[in-house]
């Protein structure tokens, strides 16, 4: 009998061939997005399997997974030109359940960092796909909107103060919330082009303020830096 985080992974791979099978069925899938699809899924199940090692995962985490399903469906149909009210649906359910995870985690008493980094992750993964789709509409420079956090992880590959903890901050989780609002907006197409920019221009403006904050407060809290070898070689002389 599998493991319960191998039978949990095993149930959203089926749960997600399942999804991709009845969009095929109702408005068609190419082979680019077969493909999407089907490599969103062995990497999510891979990606899963190594974080969930060790662990069983909780009811938050079930919903989370429900938002990995519904985020490869919005992948799959990225991958092609078709209708676009299909991906629009799939992605407000996965921003709708947004709200679901972490009110379950708290009122189950099984609010964890794992479950947060979990929740985290998928949402800058959201970010991602979404803004790949719109970017086909708007122009390259939505990316920046999907690219943001891992702009700001590889920032702190050499300044490793930058992955120091930060305070919780409302404003921080609202700015996050309105990226993907936003891209759902531009990607509707009841939306004309113009306030599709206006608005995810916007939206991009106070990720940057968000990040530009976060970043100043963690540099104004940096430990001082180690003393260098000639410091220590040639200490500085005492009168």
């Amino acid at each position: 009998m599998c493991e319960p985080p191998l039978r949990w992974i095993a149930t959203g791979a089926v749960a997600q061939i399942g999804l991709l099978a009845a969009l095929a069925a109702g408005v068609g899938l190419s082979a680019a997005a077969w493909t999407a699809g089907a490599l969103y899924t062995v990497a999510a199940a891979t990606l899963l399997g190594r974080a969930a090692r060790g662990r069983i995962p909780g009811p938050a985490d079930a919903v989370t997974s429900v938002r990995v399903v519904l985020l490869g469906g919005v992948m799959a149909l990225t991958a092609q030109a078709g209708p676009p009210w299909p991906l629009v649906v799939l992605a407000t359910a996965a921003l709708a359940l947004d709200l679901v995870d972490g009110a379950v985690a708290r009122r189950t008493g099984t609010a964890s960092d794992h479950g947060a980094r979990y929740d985290m992750e998928v949402d800058a993964f959201a970010l991602v796909v979404l803004g790949a789709h719109v970017a086909a509409d708007l122009g390259p420079w939505v990316l920046l909107v999907g690219a943001a956090r891992y702009v700001f992880w590889a920032a702190s590959v050499p300044w490793p103060w930058l992955k120091a903890p930060l305070p919780d901050r409302l404003s921080r989780k609202a700015v996050a919330a309105l990226q993907g609002v936003a891209l759902v907006v531009a990607a509707a197409p009841v939306v004309p082009v113009w306030a599709s920019a206006a608005v995810v221009g916007c939206a991009l403006a106070a990720l940057v303020w968000s990040f530009g904050r976060d970043a100043r407060w963690l540099w104004l809290r940096r430990p001082p830096a180690e003393p260098g070898p000639a410091a220590t070689v040639f200490p500085r002389l005492r009168r």
